[in-house]
């Protein structure tokens, strides 16, 4: 039976992951945070999903615990025959947009600036991947995430919080729901399944030596494509209450993953249209 050690393991990433590894019939073991038992056994595949998303601005210390402190004693002190480090391609945030042809890879040169605060997530994210890089003896790999979303709206971040809105808005108002959400329809961000994110760590657990792995869609979406997609899929119409222009992001490449792994990620408009009509039967 393999085995397997779940860091964050109570997080939205960390649930899922745990209930597909429990299915396909692994052993599992969640400690709690400060369990000093951590020190002491044999952890089997770790998986590194401990991390803060929202609120690290306010939380400094606690997301330079989280990304790198605690990751620093589990290379340093404990058995282990891999490491899955679970990243972000927010990473990639301060390069830019590219070109319409080009994808930023995971070799990319980053800009990191210690001057800005969102950066602690940033430095402390970059950190922990280098650790993982020089200290793990070639058994550990990096996930870069890009905005995970999935069926059960468990999740943070702007299109789970959008697809919950929108539920509740079709209840009350019936099939021609109106809703209002305070952004720009020109924001676009990568977004990648959850059944998707969790297909690549297992496959990372079982790939030998160290790597930097993009875990993304592939394509940037506007909120107006998906503003779009749940109008097709729902009948609730969603108004955006501005209209600015958004930073440009780099698009993200995925050639790495489907080169080494042979994953690729289903796509995200259509998979959000199918989420929509199920919910809305269900609701």
């Amino acid at each position: 039976m393999r085995k397997a050690t779940l860091i964050g393991g109570n997080g939205y990433v960390g649930r899922h992951l745990l209930a597909r590894l429990q299915r396909d019939g692994w052993a599992c073991w969640v400690p709690q945070r400060d369990d000093l038992k951590l020190m002491h056994r044999d952890l089997g595949h770790v998986f590194y999903c401990a991390g803060l998303t929202a609120d690290y601005a306010e939380r400094p210390f606690d997301t330079v615990e989280a990304h790198t402190s605690l990751l620093n004693q589990v290379l340093r002190d404990t058995t282990y025959a891999s490491l899955v480090y679970l990243s972000s391609t927010r990473l990639y945030d301060a390069l830019g947009n590219t070109t319409s042809t080009e994808a930023v890879t995971e070799n990319a040169s980053l800009t990191l600036n210690p001057n800005d605060p969102r950066h602690v997530y940033d430095l402390s994210k970059a950190l922990g991947e280098s650790l993982c890089r020089v200290a793990a003896n070639g058994r550990a790999r990096v996930a870069r995430l890009s905005c995970v979303w999935g069926g059960d709206h468990g999740s943070e971040g702007f299109l789970p919080e959008l697809m919950r809105s929108v539920v509740t808005a079709c209840k009350q108002q019936g099939k021609h729901a109106h809703l209002q959400v305070n952004s720009s329809p020109h924001f676009k961000r990568d977004y990648v399944h959850i059944d998707d994110v969790i297909d690549a760590l297992m496959a990372l657990a079982e790939q030998p030596g160290f790597g930097i792995f993009n875990v993304a869609g592939g394509r940037n979406i506007s909120n107006g494509e998906l503003f779009q997609c749940i109008l097709d899929a729902s009948g609730c119409k969603v108004e955006a209450t501005n209209n600015k222009l958004a930073p440009a992001l780099p698009r993200i490449s995925i050639e790495r993953m489907a080169q080494t792994l042979g994953w690729t990620p289903t796509d995200a408009l259509q998979r959000l249209g199918m989420q929509f009509k199920s919910d809305l039967a269900h609701a």
